[in-house]
């Protein structure tokens, strides 16, 4: 199924994010400048948060939030911060999420030439599309993408933190570990490429509940383990791949912040759990 159109508009400014572009760069400037450096008493007394020093490099992928960002904002920020002082260095980015309106079989593109928010419209790598197009789980589907927010809602973040680069999204539908990890390979890069994984934690616990399941989920995630059942994280098919490929790759990864709605929202009788981490290349 081949798209007519040239650019993916927003489909949920307003709801999850300011619809506003000034409002929505003072919203994500003021989140990523409240992501306390890691050590610091801040995020110490973050709940759940760990605190270790900063490689001094950006990691190869993070995986981040996607909730409205009262809710997840501060936990994505703290992934985003991490991309860090080499950030203008980076030039493309493989962003995959869950589909959470359509489901379907495989990775869907959405078979246009940009995706936009209210900050402007990000080019999508057309080039590493046609790549991974050619893999038979890969396929063009615009319907995947029109109303889904679980990149969307990433994009600002990146916006703010790369200024310009080019885009490969993807939402995932039923796919297999090696699925996801297949098309992260092909598209894996060299150092001006960063993948980022989209994906929340558990859903709709009460809070100290949450925090056990979500503790249980980071520290799989922390082995290289998995594969996750999507009841820990709905991103569980692109964490999956995620941690197929850096199990080859050797990545070392790092858990940056885990917390819920509650912690972020006031209302701890039913939340939902985010985590925010970084793989690291070693060298």
């Amino acid at each position: 199924m081949r798209s007519t159109a040239r650019v993916r508009p927003p489909a949920v400014a307003g709801l999850f994010y300011p619809s506003s572009p000034a409002e929505l760069a003072s919203a994500v400037e003021e989140l990523l400048a409240a992501a306390a450096p890691r050590g610091s008493s801040a995020a110490a007394a973050a709940p759940q948060a760990s605190t270790v020093a900063r490689p001094p490099r950006t990691p190869k992928a993070i995986i981040a939030p996607h909730a409205g960002y009262v809710y997840s904002g501060p936990i994505a920020a703290s992934a985003f911060s991490m991309l860090g002082p080499l950030a203008r260095e980076i030039l493309r980015v493989v962003l995959i999420g869950p589909a959470h309106r359509l489901p379907f079989r495989g990775l869907a593109l959405p078979g246009v030439e940009a995706y936009a928010t209210p900050l402007g419209e990000v080019p999508v790598d057309l080039e590493a599309a046609a790549a991974v197009r050619r893999l038979s789980q890969v396929v063009e589907l615009p319907a995947a993408h029109e109303g889904e927010h679980s990149l969307e809602v990433e994009l600002p973040f990146l916006q703010m933190m790369l200024g310009a680069f080019r885009v490969l999204p993807l939402v995932v539908g039923e796919a297999l570990p090696e699925e996801v990890a297949e098309v992260l390979e092909l598209a894996w890069g060299g150092p001006e490429s960063v993948l980022v994984i989209s994906s929340d934690l558990s859903h709709y616990l009460p809070a100290a509940m949450a925090e056990r399941a979500d503790r249980a989920t980071a520290d799989e995630i922390l082995r290289l383990g998995g594969p996750l059942e999507p009841r820990q994280a709905c991103g569980a098919m692109p964490i999956n791949g995620l941690l197929a490929a850096a199990r080859r790759r050797g990545l070392a990864p790092e858990l940056i912040d885990l917390r819920h709605s509650g912690d972020t929202a006031g209302d701890r009788g039913s939340v939902v759990g985010y985590g925010a981490f970084a793989f690291h290349e070693q060298v």
